[in-house]
């Protein structure tokens, strides 16, 4: 729930009281990669109106802080200046591993004291915005998959980043006895990250050695983007304690299922659900049958939020439940827009494309823009709901089998340059591309298996 200033003045007040010194301050990059460091409390209060510079090199580099080469927004031929971001105290956080020091979470503006074009936080707001003004609030909650390794960022390197060991083997779906085998760490998870501000609904094992699915509990969608990204991070900081190392790669290994980052989403006007029409045979709204083909009508274009990486399409094949059709089905796992059609309160739509691996803010962006699209243009539902495996509707094209397909489709979309801006696509889309590049320039094990000795 957005503060107001009385209690944007008790925020301030009760870091001014804090024991510790220090405050931790936090970005997001374009990859959705936490970026941040601890400044004085001295400094971050004198910053909470004033903002405080960090380096535009967040958005100039990749994930390997490799300067992207392709870049104009940023770059050597600028100098990599500092970039002015701005606290948001609607984002106070204590950390309860790290002596509970203060966080925030902070914006990035222009020199117009704008919301700047680039800043993946900055474009969701943009987003909710849009849907503000039509009378609609978002609510969202996002889900995770990830693998957790009986490893450390040493012991990995050391393997050159092979045969990393999972903490627990076999395919043991929905596994008390699993959980258990790890039950600090399992502990852990439930019970901090809610101190954190990141309420975990639900926190399973999953199908595959050392997996596990955690819901997060849904709230408006910028709070539930905001606990998506710190939810990675904070995983990898607590499993560190127990010796564990948890990945939200999104397929680490062919033959398991890859990792998911599913997004829940409805609409409210303050008061009730607007997808909700008990009147209807699915009890879907007719406000809901426009977001839905919204969604199916943008996802070619909008493919590359929802799977970024180079890795991220090793996810999406057949038969390892990732949806790799344009479908929508009612309560079908296989469809990539699953339709939960219940009660007033969770009649929703979920949205199974983005993996683990997704920037949040840029998935749930891209998720809401183009529902809203949909209604924009009062698009209508032209298909049936899928029955069975999606994957088999012979009819429907295939969305885009790499990175490089889905960042075209993206580059030369009119509809993601109205939803998302001219600067921020053009930017994203050169780093993408520059990803690609990098990978073409890479020797693979696979190429070394298959060449080294017979051809």
């Amino acid at each position: 729930m957005r503060k107001g200033q009385s209690s944007n003045q008790k925020i301030i007040d009760l870091v001014r009281a804090s024991p510790a010194a220090r405050v931790k301050v936090a970005v997001t990059d374009i990859d959705g990669v936490l970026r941040g460091k601890y400044i004085h409390k001295e400094k971050f209060l004198s910053a909470v109106d004033a903002g405080f510079g960090f380096c535009n090199v967040v958005f100039g580099w990749d994930m390997g802080d490799q300067c992207y080469d392709n870049a104009t927004w940023t770059g050597w031929h600028t100098g990599f200046p500092d970039a002015l971001a701005k606290i948001d105290l609607n984002t106070f956080r204590r950390v309860p591993w790290d002596d509970n020091v203060p966080f925030f979470l902070a914006d990035f503006v222009d020199g117009k004291d704008q919301p700047s074009p680039v800043c993946p936080r900055q474009l969701l707001k943009k987003v909710l915005a849009r849907g503000a003004k039509k009378g609609f609030k978002v609510l969202a909650g996002v889900e995770y998959e990830w693998f957790n390794f009986r490893e450390t960022s040493q012991s990995l390197a050391a393997k050159n980043y092979t045969q990393p060991e999972t903490i627990t083997p076999g395919m043991f779906g929905y596994s008390l006895i699993r959980a258990s085998q790890n039950q600090p760490f399992f502990k852990a998870l439930m019970e901090e990250m809610p101190q954190f501000g990141i309420p975990i609904e639900g926190l399973h094992t999953e199908t595959g050695p050392g997996v596990y699915e955690a819901a997060i509990l849904y709230s408006e969608a910028l709070e539930a983007a905001d606990r998506a990204v710190l939810f990675k991070t904070a995983a990898k900081e607590i499993g560190h304690r127990f010796g564990i190392m948890p990945s939200f790669m999104a397929k680490w290994n062919a033959q398991y299922p890859g990792c998911s980052g599913h997004v829940h989403q409805s609409l409210s006007d303050g008061k009730a659900n607007l997808f909700y029409d008990a009147k209807s045979p699915r009890r879907m709204s007719k406000l809901f049958e426009s977001y839905l083909a919204g969604q199916l009508h943008c996802l070619q274009d909008i493919q590359v939020f929802f799977a970024p990486t180079i890795n991220s399409y090793k996810r999406l094949v057949d038969g390892f439940w990732a949806p790799v059709k344009a479908t929508w089905g009612m309560d079908n796992r296989t469809a990539s827009l699953r339709v939960i059609a219940g009660s007033s309160k969770s009649t929703r739509i979920e949205t199974r494309c983005p993996g683990a691996d997704t920037n949040a803010y840029l998935a749930v962006a891209a998720c809401i823009a183009a529902g809203l699209y949909g209604i924009e243009k009062g698009l209508k539902l032209t298909t049936a709901p899928l029955e069975g495996d999606s994957a088999k509707a012979s009819r429907i094209p295939r969305l885009p089998r790499n990175l490089m397909e889905a960042t075209a489709n993206l580059k030369k979309s009119k509809i993601a340059r109205e939803l998302f801006g001219e600067e921020f696509v053009d930017h994203y889309v050169k780093t993408r591309e520059w990803e690609w590049r990098q990978f073409q320039d890479a020797v693979t094990d696979w190429e070394l298996k298959r060449y080294f000795e017979i051809i």
